[in-house]
């Protein structure tokens, strides 16, 4: 008889995951919950795990969105724990945030509401007044305007299209675009060269890329002495990609009209040049059932089959079962790892019958199915060998 497991995953969530997404979890072989101790798997959407004690159990962690720089990635790559996330589940739902900064920012609007809220009087003063003032507060249409984008991602190219659809023109900028997104992006962006170069020719300017080291501080005062004077800068990706001390000089100096962001800052509050918003990108229903649902899938897929999709910190490989016996292997991406765990199957008799192996940057996964059940003993050895970090075995689960 093939082998099967009864085995019962524990989930612990650490914030409220939507329903629409935990409803997956079957109950034969899963417990969802706030208060596990020795959970096989965490989701997570803003918690801030840092400095969290995470339990030697965990295999997996799920980040219920597209940032994970609220998870401590690095540490949980030297135990080979995959971080999932959710790209692109709330893309549309940014795109539309994006959409209303261009608009409030083009026409004005926060200081024209700011304006209307403090007149006093009857109707016809309040007529009078309105129609005495408005002229402070006009704004620039957005067909014919160029609209650069900064990272062309789920998102980006999803503002692209919105853009384009609105009569503006399109500047983009991504050194690291994957071959799909440029088979998905209009043909009518028009490719920078260079940061500078998109910011030379755009009226408004949207950031789209993850905070990495690489993007943290991307707009500097070197960069922003690059922009056309009066642009409007948009920032719905991360707080740290932008230099405050910049951003403040190129407002000061006529560079920068709006700053237009999803997050507060002791520094920019209450400028009059400075439009904050308090992180509302990824809050809407939809966006929140998307990524929970995303998450869940891609976690249990890993759970019960080992296969990866969208972790932040290893490589995608998904493998068809063609055996109830598999073996997971997480390990540091080095010479003869392979080999090693072959020669250890190999020598108890193991009949490989598929494998498939991946590496990114530092990390490298191996999936193995084998003809016949793989004692502990062999298990043993390979998470023996150095360099390797969890070795999982998964027989498929019971009915």
């Amino acid at each position: 008889m093939p082998e099967r497991a009864n085995k019962v995953f524990q989930i612990l969530t650490l914030n409220q995951i939507s329903p629409l997404g935990l409803k997956h979890f079957a109950a034969s072989h899963y417990v969802v919950g706030h208060d596990l101790t020795d959970p096989d798997a965490i989701l997570v959407r803003s918690h801030n795990m840092l400095q969290m004690d995470i339990p030697a159990s965990v295999k997996a962690i799920g980040r219920a969105g597209a940032g994970t720089n609220n998870v401590p990635v690095k540490s949980m790559n030297l135990r080979g724990v995959p971080v999932f996330n959710a790209p692109g589940a709330n893309a549309n739902a940014v795109k539309e945030l994006v959409l209303a900064g261009l608009l409030i920012a083009s026409r004005n609007l926060i200081p024209a509401i700011h304006f209307t809220e403090g007149l006093q009087g009857d109707n016809a003063t309040l007529h009078k007044l309105a129609e005495d003032s408005k002229k402070q507060f006009a704004g620039i249409e957005l067909p014919g305007r160029t609209l650069g984008i900064i990272g062309l991602g789920a998102i980006g190219r999803l503002v692209a299209d919105a853009a384009l659809r609105l009569g503006m023109k399109v500047m983009g900028y991504d050194p690291n675009i994957t071959v799909d997104a440029a088979w998905n992006l209009s043909s009518e962006v028009k490719r920078a060269q260079s940061i500078e170069d998109l910011l030379r020719h755009s009226d408004f300017i949207t950031l789209h890329v993850p905070l990495l080291d690489t993007t943290r501080g991307l707009i500097n005062q070197e960069v922003v002495q690059s922009m056309k004077k009066g642009a409007i800068l948009l920032n719905f990706s991360r707080d740290g990609i932008i230099d405050e001390n910049a951003v403040l000089m190129g407002i000061e100096s006529g560079r920068i009209k709006y700053y237009v962001c999803d997050f507060p800052s002791e520094r920019f509050q209450r400028h009059p040049a400075v439009i904050t918003l308090p992180h509302l990108g990824a809050s809407t229903l939809e966006a929140e059932e998307n990524c929970a649902v995303m998450v869940v899938k891609q976690t249990m897929d890993y759970l019960e089959n080992g296969n990866i999709t969208n972790a932040v910190n290893f490589p995608n490989i998904t493998m068809e079962r063609e055996s109830p016996y598999r073996l997971a292997v997480a390990n540091s991406n080095v010479p003869n790892m392979v080999g090693q765990i072959s020669t250890s199957m190999a020598q108890a008799g193991l009949n490989i019958h598929n494998m498939g192996n991946k590496s990114r940057g530092e990390m490298a996964y191996t999936l193995v199915d084998v003809d016949s059940p793989v004692p502990q003993k062999t298990i043993d050895e390979i998470a023996a060998i150095h360099g390797v970090l969890m070795v999982r075995y998964l027989p498929i689960l019971a009915e």
